[in-house]
């Protein structure tokens, strides 16, 4: 079976590549010249832990092409993945307009059966909208040809994707056709053969789970922040609050962790995107709606939190540690770190920045602050002659920093862990005013 996977981005990638390992022969088209040329070369454009090697062996073994000609994938594929960006608009809902080109290509393009299956994260009713776009081309090609178009939302981690997605915790199947669920049982047989659960359903059923998923995990998120910002108007330790929460089988310790506020590509447009759906639909979801302001006053709270205890920053240097959304990978999109600085300099601090995939996104992230920030090699680096420092991404690598040379490398003795990646007892011990979220 020959598969194509229109999109090169971080799901089409992990996608493809993925595809490609289960022996498929896939091909990987996108309209960007440059990128497909970098791929091509063994360049990567993205951070995620065993992808490239994973590239590198697919496309030595002939199983793995990228490609600019989207006329030649989708000729020679039976399975079209879209798996195309859907970035959200100013009032929250998804801008459809790259899928909805990606389903012209295809039927501009198609000349027999063809199963298209959305991977991208798309509103509800998409798989409605797509089939009337290639019916509506089609049509204007004086063609009947089959098709079937299916809804197969992706549940990646950034970091952890090749694993996510070679080891899932389901397979969401939304289609009415039964020829199509035969070929998506057939795409999928190798996870099928590893009792990996399979849930076949409605498309518009397997668009809800994407959203709903999403949306719930930053729910839980944002509920334990408040709770670890209730626990320090009170006194208590969020610590062994949420620990015990999880020990509770129908709660689990999972998404607990306090800290400065979710990010990525995922969960602030997921939910403002359910949050449209709702609206439009004259059924609004105000847990949703709560959570996403909550999640916003949360990263303006960090800030605070760090000038309340310093007091004028003027002239004062802060180390910042980890500006990514999260550890082990290179995406910064809707960072809490993107919210927490621009207020640190606004106050008067300079930042001394580290973070093992951050220079890839920072300078040109933060140019509006560029002359208040110095991108440093390592954390020795970012926190010597600091005033304080401030751990922001939970980077293995951070949990072991030398406490005692690095207090007295600094000038200062603030420790600000929004992570709470360290007992307080041991920080303080080594001579820091210690501030987490919660504890």
């Amino acid at each position: 079976m020959n598969i194509t996977v229109i999109g090169t981005g971080y799901v089409g990638l992990v996608s493809g590549t993925c595809l490609s390992d289960f022996g498929f022969q896939v091909t990987c088209v996108d309209i960007d010249d440059k990128k497909i040329k970098s791929l091509n070369s063994g360049i990567i454009p993205i951070y995620e832990p065993g992808l490239e090697d994973l590239v590198v062996k697919n496309v030595r073994q002939k199983r793995l092409f990228f490609t600019t000609d989207m006329q030649n994938a989708v000729t020679r594929s039976e399975v079209i993945f879209i798996a195309v960006g859907t970035p959200p608009r100013e009032d929250g809902s998804a801008d459809m307009q790259y899928v909805l080109q990606a389903a012209s290509s295809i039927a501009s393009f198609m000349k027999s059966y063809t199963v298209v299956v959305n991977k991208s994260t798309v509103p509800i009713g998409t798989v409605q909208q797509v089939t009337r776009k290639i019916t509506e081309v089609l049509e204007e090609r004086g063609e009947n040809i089959p098709f079937d178009v299916v809804s197969n939302p992706e549940f990646l981690r950034e970091g952890s994707a090749v694993q996510d997605f070679t080891h899932p915790d389901r397979i969401v199947i939304g289609t009415a056709s039964e020829r199509a669920r035969n070929i998506m049982r057939n795409v999928y047989r190798v996870l099928y053969l590893n009792n990996t659960p399979f849930l076949e359903t409605t498309p518009e059923t397997a668009e809800m789970i994407k959203y709903a998923s999403n949306a719930f995990l930053a729910l839980k998120i944002t509920y334990i922040n408040e709770i670890a910002n209730l626990c320090e108007a009170v006194g208590a330790n969020v610590k062994d609050v949420s620990r015990a929460m999880g020990m509770d089988g129908r709660i689990s310790s999972k998404f607990l962790h306090p800290g400065p506020g979710y990010g990525g590509s995922c969960f602030p447009k997921d939910t403002q995107a359910i949050a449209r759906i709702a609206r439009d639909s004259g059924s609004r979801i105000t847990t949703i709606e709560a959570a996403i302001r909550a999640n916003e006053y949360q990263k303006q709270r960090m800030s605070s939190k760090v000038i309340q205890r310093m007091g004028d920053l003027s002239g004062k240097t802060l180390a910042v540690l980890g500006i990514t959304f999260k550890p082990r990978t290179d995406d910064m999109r809707d960072s809490p770190s993107l919210v927490i600085l621009p207020e640190l300099v606004k106050a008067g601090a300079s930042l001394q920045i580290f973070d093992p995939q951050g220079e890839k996104e920072g300078p040109w992230r933060f140019e509006a602050i560029a002359d208040h920030i110095t991108f440093c090699s390592s954390e020795a680096e970012a926190y010597t002659g600091a005033d304080g420092v401030l751990i922001l991404t939970e980077w293995n690598q951070f949990r072991q920093l030398p406490l005692k040379e690095m207090k007295e490398s600094m000038k200062g003795c603030w420790f600000f862990d929004f992570r709470n990646i360290y007992q307080r007892a041991l920080v303080e011990e080594a001579g820091f005013f210690y501030e987490g979220v919660g504890c």
